[in-house]
C-alpha cells in the first residue's frame, strides 16, 4: 500500500508527570485527497479512524476534496480562514513571492494571532472533548497549520517542548516523495530554477517557525496558559478533562 503522505500518531510521547499520550486516538496527516481501497481500509479498519477534521481553505477542499467512507464524520476547521497572510496552502506556495522564511514567520504569527485560528483550534479541542474517539486531522502538507494543531495537543498534554519540536521536524522525512513530485510535475510545467527552490522551501518546516509561533504567544499573552485561556478560551476545567481524556 502506498502511504498516506505525512501520517503519524500522536501516542506513545511521555508528558513531564510520566503519563503518556494515548495511542489509538489522535492521528495527524497531508491531506486525503484520492486515496486508494487500500488506504481507505487502512484508516477506516485498522486505525478505526472515525473522524476527518480537515484545516484547509474553502479553495483547497473543493479542488482536492478528501476522501470519506461510511461511517466517518467529516469536520471543516479553516484555520487561516481570516488571516491576511496565509502561506500553507499550495496556491500561495506557487504564487508568493519574497523571502520564503519571513513569509512562513508571517503565517505563523498568524497561526498565533488570527481569530480564524484561536476559533478554530479552539472548537477542535473542544470537538475532542465532546468526543473521543479515533481521529485525523490534516491541511495540505500537514505541516503548518496541523504542525501547530499537534504541538498545541501536546502541549495541552504536558510533553516537553523538544518531544514537540522533534515530532513537528519529522515532517521533513515524511514528505521527502511528496515534495520531490509536487516539484517535478511543477518542472514539466515550466516553473523556473529559482521558483522550484523557493516552493521547495516553503515544502519543509524549519524549528524557526515553530519556535516564533510559541515565542509569537508568549510577547501576547505572557505565558502559554494565559493563551489557553485568553486566546483559545478553553478553562482550566476543559484541559484538565482533556489531559484525563487522552493520557494513559
Amino acid at each position: 500500500m502506498e502511504k498516506i503522505t505525512n501520517l503519524r500518531s500522536l501516542g506513545g510521547y511521555e508528558n513531564d508527570q510520566g503519563q503518556t499520550v494515548k495511542t489509538g486516538l489522535l492521528y495527524r496527516s497531508g491531506q486525503l485527497f484520492e486515496l486508494t481501497p487500500a488506504q481507505q481500509q487502512y484508516l477506516a479498519g485498522d486505525l478505526g479512524i472515525k473522524r476527518i477534521v480537515d484545516m484547509r481553505s474553502a479553495d483547497e477542499r473543493t479542488a482536492y476534496p478528501d476522501t470519506l467512507w461510511p461511517g466517518v464524520t467529516y469536520l471543516v476547521q479553516d484555520i487561516l480562514k481570516d488571516a491576511t497572510t496565509n502561506n500553507a496552502s499550495l496556491g500561495r506556495m506557487i504564487t508568493e513571492k519574497g523571502n520564503v522564511h519571513a513569509n512562513m514567520l508571517a503565517t505563523y504569527t498568524q497561526l498565533a494571532l488570527s481569530a480564524s485560528a484561536q476559533s478554530g483550534y479552539r472548537q477542535f479541542i473542544q470537538d475532542l472533548l465532546a468526543e473521543p474517539q479515533p481521529t485525523i486531522f490534516h491541511c495540505f502538507a500537514g505541516k503548518d497549520r496541523t504542525g501547530v494543531a499537534a504541538a498545541l495537543i501536546l502541549k495541552l498534554l504536558g510533553v516537553s517542548d523538544q518531544a514537540i519540536l522533534a515530532d513537528y521536524l519529522q515532517t521533513n522525512a515524511a514528505r521527502k516523495t511528496a515534495n520531490a513530485t509536487i516539484l517535478a510535475d511543477l518542472k514539466q510545467q515550466g516553473f523556473a530554477d529559482q521558483q522550484l527552490k523557493a516552493i521547495g522551501e516553503a515544502l519543509m518546516v524549519d524549528g524557526d517557525y515553530l519556535t516564533h509561533y510559541f515565542q509569537v504567544i508568549t510577547t501576547k499573552f505572557g505565558t502559554f496558559a494565559n493563551y489557553v485561556q485568553q486566546g483559545l478560551k478553553l478553562s482550566e476545567a476543559e484541559v484538565a478533562r482533556f489531559r484525563q481524556l487522552y493520557l494513559d
